[in-house]
């Protein structure tokens, strides 16, 4: 069965890793390390033709995983995520007709943001929790820090060109709940189904921090 969704993905875990897999055989035992190294929030892109399929599997057969979905863009992927299984849904961007659909989900999410116009045009329609991408290239923890002051009521998961050695500098802001990456997931690994190494990458993410101790 797959866990409930959650109050607030932003409070799960400093990171959420973000997932790209072609091959739904790999699905469980990746989520399984990634849950055992102490990340239980999955984002799986839709980027891909298993992307779905890869959902439902985490969903179904790990049930200490809290997976969603991302790259999500079209009102339609929100039905089709939600009932594969998705417990939250992540988009790029957003639009009045996605966020729609995706506040009718029932679950929680995060409607993309690289603008000071786009956050307070979502706090306007009363969304609080927000992705900010792409991180580095939109302004990264100079741009959020500058935000924190006009729009302290907003919170974010940057995410996009996010690694082990930027990630606690967001973390150390106060209007970031969690940071987005894939650098706990890299290719060659998976490709290798070297899932111990996967587990041990999860571990140091999960142990990050402002600063890069242990919360």
């Amino acid at each position: 069965m797959p866990a409930p969704s959650p109050a607030s993905v932003l409070d799960l875990a400093p990171v959420v890793p973000v997932v790209v897999l072609r091959d739904t055989a790999d699905a469980v035992p990746l989520g399984r390390a990634l849950v055992a190294g102490g990340l239980p929030a999955i984002e799986v892109t839709l980027r891909t033709p298993a992307a779905l399929d890869v959902v439902r599997a985490i969903a179904d057969g790990v049930p200490d995983a809290v997976v969603g979905a991302g790259t999500v863009i079209r009102p339609e992927q929100v039905t089709a995520a939600v009932d594969a299984g998705a417990g939250f849904l992540v988009s790029p961007g957003w639009t009045d007709v996605l966020l729609e659909a995706m506040r009718a989900s029932g679950v929680p999410f995060l409607p993309g943001v690289s603008t000071t116009s786009e956050v307070v045009a979502l706090l306007e329609r009363g969304v609080r929790e927000m992705k900010f991408f792409p991180a580095q290239a939109a302004g990264g923890t100079a741009y959020l820090k500058s935000l924190s002051g006009p729009l302290p009521q907003a919170r974010f998961c940057p995410s996009g060109g996010i690694g082990p050695d930027t990630a606690p500098e967001y973390l150390a802001l106060p209007n970031v709940g969690c940071v987005g990456g894939s650098w706990m997931v890299p290719a060659d690994a998976v490709l290798a189904r070297d899932w111990a190494r996967i587990e041990r990458l999860a571990r140091a993410a999960a142990a990050l921090s402002a600063g890069g101790t242990c919360r």
